[in-house]
């Protein structure tokens, strides 16, 4: 594993494999080794690609600052660009990332569109008008971590039901983020949004969006409202975890349509 340094944090990464580059993210107090036991690794089904996996700033082995700023998400896809800079230069990628990871990529591929072939967002987060109700949850995790550590916020997490797509995979309940980063990176992603419809009916990368069913953080909502404002963007919606393990073969397959 490397470490990359970036304003204000040391990114954690690792690359294996040959071929072109596929980038996979990870979401909000996920990191890189994580997403394939929840189902959101889309490198399963790749062959003869060269992998690029890393903990976004203040997640997992990356390190990070106790200010709120450093977590928008356009912060994030700065971090992107530059490690890209570094593992894979002048090299146009694939890409793939759920949540925070899929905020990413949109503000990536929107500064800099000719550095993706591909762009796989995964379970979209709430946005714009869904945002402000999000924001508060996270404004009060928060202060709850705060006040009481990040035991009483595991328990509360325990409460709430998976969507179905996820009823046959146990959900990682502690974070993979430290106590004392934890709620400056909650009040960071209370505070930011997905770029503007405008933005988007602007953004030229062939993209494929996978949403599942009965999530508050994560509505099939702004699913479908990206799939209506990104040019040509295709989309599937997933309702059990049958549906959940061809995201893989189908994300394969949306690559190897779309050579880089």
């Amino acid at each position: 594993m490397g470490l990359f340094q970036t304003a204000g944090a040391k990114l954690a990464y690792e690359v294996a494999g040959d071929g072109p580059t596929f980038v996979q993210l990870h979401g909000l107090t996920s990191c890189a080794s994580r997403e394939q036991r929840a189902g959101l690794d889309m490198t399963v089904s790749l062959d003869d690609c060269r992998v690029l996996r890393y903990d976004a700033r203040g997640h997992g082995s990356s390190t990070g600052r106790a200010v709120p700023e450093d977590y928008l998400w356009p912060r994030l896809a700065e971090d992107l660009l530059e490690l890209l800079d570094e593992v894979a230069p002048g090299e146009k990628v694939h890409a793939a990332g759920p949540s925070m990871g899929a905020a990413t990529l949109l503000y990536a591929a929107l500064r800099d569109p000719d550095r993706f072939a591909t762009l796989t967002l995964m379970v979209p987060p709430t946005a714009w008008a869904t945002r402000a109700g999000q924001a508060a949850i996270y404004q009060k995790s928060a202060e709850l971590i705060e006040d009481h550590g990040i035991g009483a916020f595991v328990r509360v997490g325990r409460q709430v039901l998976p969507p179905p797509a996820l009823a046959d995979r146990q959900k990682e309940r502690v974070p993979a983020v430290s106590q004392e980063l934890l709620p400056s990176i909650f009040r960071g992603a209370g505070v930011t949004d997905l770029p503007s419809p405008e933005q988007l009916r602007e953004l030229a990368v062939p993209t494929l969006i996978l949403a599942w069913v009965d999530d508050y953080a994560h509505p099939v909502s702004t699913a479908e409202k990206l799939h209506q404002l990104i040019p040509g963007a295709q989309l599937q919606i997933a309702e059990t975890p049958e549906e959940l393990d061809t995201w893989p073969r189908r994300v394969a397959r949306f690559i190897a349509a779309h050579p880089c």
